[in-house]
C-alpha cells in the first residue's frame, strides 16, 4: 500500500440503542484506535457489512477485534437442552470475519471478547460465569477499574506472547464475566492466571493470530508490555515475522 503505515481494520462494536442514540448504531472506545495509531499502524473502523468482508480483508494489513458485550450461541457453552436464540448482529459478522481472517492468514489481535471468538470459530467452549463455573477467588469483572492493573498472568514459555513482551509474567486488568473452558485444535493458551483461567492464545499456522483476555489499550505507551502487542500486530502487518 502507499502509506508509510499499515491499514488496521478495527472492528466496531454495536448498540442497538444507547446514549449517543436511541437507534441501532456503532460505538467503539477510542483507547483502540488511539493504541493502533501510536504502534505505528492507520487504524479504519468496520462496519457490519457481509458483502464487504472479502474485500476488506484484502484491502486491510491485520484486523483488530475487541472487546464487548453479547451473547454467545448456547452451543458454545455446551448447552445443546436450551432453546438457541437468534444471532447478535456482532457476533454474526465477528464469525464470518475473523473465519476469512484465518482463511486468508491475515494478522489478527483479538481482544477479550475478540479472543473469545478466535477461540469459538475453532471449537472452543466457555464458561458463562467464571465466579460459578469453575469458580475462584479472583474477582475477574470487576476487580479494579481497567485503567488498573488487576491480577498477573504468567505466560507460556516460548510462546508468540512470550517472544513479544519479553517477560514471564505481566499485571494486566480484568474486565470479562466468561472464559475458555480448554484450548481447541490448533490453538496454543499462552497465558493463564493465577487460578488457571486461560488468558491468552495464539493460533498455530497463522503469521499472525493472537488474543487477550485482557484490555492492553488502556496501557498502550512507551514502556509498558501491553504496548507489544499493538507493535507486534503493526510488524505483521508490514509483513514481519
Amino acid at each position: 500500500m502507499s502509506s508509510a503505515r499499515p491499514l488496521i481494520g478495527v472492528l466496531l462494536d454495536y448498540q442497538d440503542s444507547g446514549t449517543f442514540s436511541t437507534r441501532p448504531h456503532y460505538a467503539i472506545r477510542s483507547a483502540y484506535f488511539d493504541a493502533v495509531y501510536a504502534a505505528g499502524g492507520l487504524p479504519v473502523g468496520i462496519p457490519y457489512i457481509e458483502a464487504a468482508i472479502a474485500e476488506t480483508v484484502s484491502q486491510c494489513d491485520a484486523l483488530m477485534t475487541p472487546g464487548g458485550s453479547y451473547p454467545f450461541p448456547v452451543a458454545w457453552y455446551g448447552d445443546t437442552a436450551e432453546t438457541p436464540t437468534a444471532q447478535h448482529p456482532r457476533f454474526a459478522f465477528e464469525t464470518t470475519l475473523t473465519e476469512a481472517a484465518l482463511a486468508t492468514d491475515t494478522p489478527l489481535l483479538g481482544i477479550c471478547a475478540g479472543m473469545q471468538v478466535i477461540a469459538g470459530v475453532l471449537g472452543g467452549q466457555f464458561y458463562r460465569d467464571v465466579s460459578d463455573d469453575p469458580g475462584t477467588e479472583i474477582d475477574h469483572l470487576n476487580e479494579k477499574p481497567a485503567e488498573q492493573t488487576a491480577h498477573d498472568v504468567t505466560l507460556t514459555p516460548g510462546s508468540r506472547l512470550h517472544q513479544i513482551v519479553g517477560r514471564d509474567s505481566i499485571a494486566v486488568n480484568t474486565a470479562h464475566r466468561e472464559a475458555l473452558k480448554a484450548a481447541p485444535k490448533g490453538i496454543t493458551v499462552n497465558a493463564v492466571a493465577a487460578d488457571g483461567l486461560i488468558e491468552g492464545i495464539e493460533v498455530a499456522g497463522q503469521r499472525f493470530c493472537l488474543g487477550v483476555q485482557w484490555h492492553p489499550e488502556f496501557f498502550a505507551t512507551e514502556g509498558d508490555p501491553n504496548f507489544e502487542l499493538f507493535r507486534a500486530l503493526i510488524a505483521a502487518a508490514r509483513g514481519g515475522g
